[in-house]
C-alpha cells in the first residue's frame, strides 16, 4: 500500500475522529479533516496531532470538494438517539440524505474507496440471540434509521473503482480530545470518578458490544488497507465476541478500576431496555491478524488514569460540553445554530487549526 494515500475524514474534529485522524496521520496518510464544528469546543484534553481541514456543512458539499482523494471515512453524522428523536429531519438530512450525496460526490470523483461508519443500533431490540450482518435490520429509533436508509442506499452506488465498506460500530468508548459521557461505559467511568459511586438504572441484563475508539481507528485502517476483492461493498459489525457485555458487567469493571467506589443498582422501568449481542465472526474471518489492543478492563483503567490527571470534577462530567444533546441545544438556544441546524454565527476555529481556501462559516452556510 501506498502511504501516501489521500484520505478525507468527515467529522474529523468530533469524538471518533479527534482519536483516528492522528492515528492515520502516524500511519503515514496524508490527511484532510471535513468538519462544520459543531463540536470544535467540546475539548477535554489536547489534540496529539491535527490535519490540514476544510470547515463545511456536509450538506453544502460540492464535487470539487472531493477532488484528488483515493479514499473517504465518513465519520459525519447526528451521532445518537436522542439526537435523532429532537428533530428527525435534521437526522434524515444530516445523516441520510447528506451522506447519500457525498457517496455520490466521491464516485464522481474517482473516490476508489468510501468507509461509513455505521452502527450496531441497527440491529435494534433484537430477539435474535447474536445478531450477524445477514441479521434482520429492526432500527427503533430515528438515528438508527437514518443508517439503514443511508447503507441501502450507497451500497447501490457500489462499482468497479468505487467500492463502499460499511463497519457497523458497536457502543464506543475511551479517552478522545473531544470527549462524550453520553456512551454508556464512558458515563459509568466518568460517573466513578467524581462521584465515587456507578449506578445502574436499569436491571443491568442488557447485551452491550462494546469498542475502544482506540480500537475503532485501527479497524477502519485496515479496511483501507485490505486487498479490494475482501471488502467490496461488505458490511461488517466492527468489535470482537469477547468485547459483548452485559450492563452490570461493564459497571462491576468500572467500580474496580476505582478506589473506593461502590456499585447501586436502582431498576427503572423508564431505563433503556435494549439488548443486543453482535457476532464479529466476519470481521475475523476476513482480518485474521488483526488483534484487539483494548478491553474493558484495560479501558477503564485507562479512562481512571486519564480524569484524574486531567482534574476531572463533578461538574466537567455532567457540562453541556460532553453530552451531544446539551451542547447542539446551548448552541440553538444562543443563537449560534439556526433551525436547520446551520451556524447563524461567525465561529472561531479551534485554537492552532486553519480552515484553508474556505469561506466563513456565515458564508458557507
Amino acid at each position: 500500500m501506498n502511504k501516501a494515500n489521500k484520505i478525507l475524514i468527515t467529522g474529523h474534529n468530533g469524538y471518533i475522529g479527534s482519536v483516528m485522524t492522528p492515528q492515520l496521520l502516524d500511519a503515514g496518510y496524508a490527511v484532510t479533516g471535513l468538519d462544520t464544528g459543531y463540536f470544535s469546543e467540546c475539548t477535554l484534553v489536547p489534540d496529539s496531532r491535527q490535519a490540514p481541514a476544510i470547515r463545511k456543512d456536509i450538506r453544502d458539499l460540492t464535487s470539487k470538494d472531493l477532488e484528488g482523494f483515493d479514499a473517504v471515512i465518513h465519520l459525519a453524522a447526528l451521532s445518537n438517539d436522542p439526537i435523532g428523536n429532537l428533530n428527525d429531519s435534521w437526522t434524515e438530512d444530516i445523516n441520510f440524505h447528506a451522506s447519500v450525496t457525498l457517496a455520490e460526490l466521491a464516485k464522481a470523483a474517482g473516490v476508489s474507496r468510501f468507509l461509513f461508519s455505521s452502527s450496531c443500533i441497527m440491529y435494534g431490540a433484537s430477539s435474535t440471540e447474536v445478531v450477524t450482518e445477514e441479521s434482520p435490520l429492526d432500527p427503533k429509533t430515528e438515528y438508527a434509521r437514518s443508517k439503514v436508509k443511508a447503507e441501502l442506499a450507497i451500497t447501490k452506488l457500489a462499482a468497479p473503482g468505487f467500492s463502499p465498506i460499511f463497519l457497523r460500530n458497536g457502543t464506543i468508548y475511551g479517552v478522545s480530545p473531544r470527549m462524550r459521557f453520553d456512551t454508556v461505559f464512558n458515563d459509568l467511568l466518568g460517573s466513578a470518578v467524581t462521584t465515587g459511586k456507578v449506578i445502574v438504572y436499569s436491571d443491568g441484563k442488557p447485551w452491550r458490544p462494546v469498542i475502544h475508539v482506540e480500537d475503532v481507528g485501527r479497524m477502519f485502517q485496515a479496511a483501507l488497507e485490505a486487498p479490494i476483492e475482501k471488502v467490496h461493498n461488505q458490511a461488517f459489525n466492527a468489535g470482537a465476541n469477547s468485547l459483548n457485555h452485559q450492563i452490570i458487567d461493564l459497571a462491576n469493571t468500572g467500580v474496580s478500576a476505582v478506589p473506593g467506589c461502590k456499585l447501586e443498582v436502582v431498576a427503572r422501568a423508564s431505563a433503556d431496555q435494549r439488548t443486543y449481542k453482535a457476532d464479529f465472526g466476519k470481521f475475523a474471518r476476513t482480518f485474521p491478524d488483526f488483534k484487539f489492543k483494548w478491553s474493558v478492563k484495560t479501558g477503564a483503567t485507562e479512562l481512571y488514569a486519564a480524569f484524574k490527571r486531567a482534574g476531572l470534577t463533578h461538574a466537567d462530567f455532567v457540562d453541556k460540553r460532553f453530552t451531544r444533546l446539551k451542547w447542539l441545544r446551548y448552541l440553538l438556544d444562543t443563537g449560534h445554530l439556526d433551525s436547520a441546524l446551520r451556524w447563524s454565527k461567525t465561529v472561531v476555529p479551534p485554537r492552532g487549526q486553519s480552515f484553508p481556501n474556505q469561506p466563513s462559516p456565515v458564508a458557507s452556510h
